[in-house]
């Protein structure tokens, strides 16, 4: 993969431009992290860009950048700029074009995410970010209490780094971030989701989730029960516990989770019932979120011979042809007279034994 970024490097360059590539790919590479996070930057213009790589799409939302697509690969490139005039703390109002890298650099967020590569993989790093790599610190680009004054969503993306990478915060981000926490009331619900998503399905959450209480992010996240998660590591499990589905967006499948495991939690998750209506991972979310052993919900769930009503040996023709009836209601008694009986082990789930048990039990008088 690194080839062909670096082959659409030459080619920009090739038209006499400057090219390179800037951000989380480098600080993941350096890492030796697989990424896809690639970004590169150039003093071409996206008019320019577009005659060079005419399949390239651009943005709807155009603050200078192109997207073009290598290997099915995403790989945006954004013309060298200053940002001026953030408007509502989050988004510049304007953008000017320049030709310096190192002036671009100073407008991004942190240093580790300042490194980059040329054409033929040299590191370029200006703003010591290898060193602060070496060091597991995140450190601002210049003054962080502007930093998150002009974007605020910069907050959550320092928590975000420091679970993901196991990095701790620089001092000045801690100070600015207490400074500066309230404006993420400013921020939308879906922006803040989307960082808070990653440092709850991070396996190092329970560092993230301490960061968030540290730093009393959890009142302008509006996570007022934040503290209350001990046991889950499922992403799922930490937004039932958090129960902030009537202010943060999610999914109809997230809901529906959500909602199952917060009616799950309140049941024995051992229960052979509750099991087989709820499934083995909203028990095991609710179970992990009780402290129960997920091992023996797994054991209790796998000795269920039926996990679903259409598993049952039985189709409606045939109880119909047995009980000498027409289509109706009654089929749904049946059903679940038979998914009660199979499910506690009182009849085996194959055609003959249930032949004999409605023949017994629903014959005719």
């Amino acid at each position: 993969m690194l080839e062909a970024i670096l082959g659409l490097l030459k080619e920009i360059n090739s038209h006499g431009f400057k090219s390179y590539i800037v951000g989380g790919f480098v600080r993941d590479h350096i890492l030796g992290i697989k990424s896809n996070d690639i970004d590169v930057s150039t003093n071409a213009t996206p008019k320019e860009l577009k005659e060079i790589f005419p399949d390239s799409v651009v943005p709807n939302e155009d603050y200078g950048s192109v997207i073009v697509f290598v290997n099915g690969i995403k790989i945006e490139i954004t013309t060298f700029r200053k940002e001026i005039d953030y408007i509502d703390n989050r988004k510049p109002g304007k953008i000017i074009y320049i030709n310096d890298l190192y002036e671009d650099l100073l407008r991004r967020d942190f240093t580790i995410n300042t490194i980059c590569m040329d054409e033929n993989g040299n590191i370029i790093d200006y703003l010591n970010g290898r060193k602060d790599l070496e060091d597991k610190i995140i450190r601002s680009v210049g003054n962080a209490e502007v930093k998150f004054n002009e974007d605020v969503l910069r907050i959550l993306r320092a928590v975000r780094f420091a679970t993901i990478l196991d990095f701790t915060l620089d001092g000045q981000i801690v100070d600015a971030i207490a400074k500066t926490r309230d404006l993420l009331s400013k921020l939308s619900y879906n922006r803040k989701k989307e960082e808070l998503d990653k440092i709850f399905s991070s396996s190092n959450a329970k560092y993230g989730i301490k960061l968030l209480l540290d730093l009393g992010l959890d009142r302008p996240l509006e996570l007022d029960r934040l503290s209350k998660i001990k046991n889950t590591s499922s992403l799922i499990g930490i937004w039932s516990v958090l129960d902030v589905c009537d202010k943060y967006p999610f999914s109809s499948n997230e809901k529906e989770l959500i909602k199952n495991v917060n009616r799950v939690i309140k049941l024995n998750n051992l229960d052979l019932n509750t099991l087989y209506q709820y499934g083995l991972y909203v028990n095991s979310v609710a179970g992990e979120i009780k402290g129960i052993d997920i091992k023996d919900i797994t054991k209790e769930y796998n000795n269920l011979q039926i996990k679903s009503r259409s598993e049952i040996d039985i189709s409606s023709d045939t109880i119909m042809e047995i009980l000498h009836k027409e289509p109706g209601s009654y089929l749904k008694e049946v059903y679940s007279d038979l998914e009660n009986m199979i499910i506690h082990g009182k009849l085996n789930n194959n055609e003959n034994s249930i032949i004999k048990y409605l023949e017994n039990k629903y014959k005719e008088e």
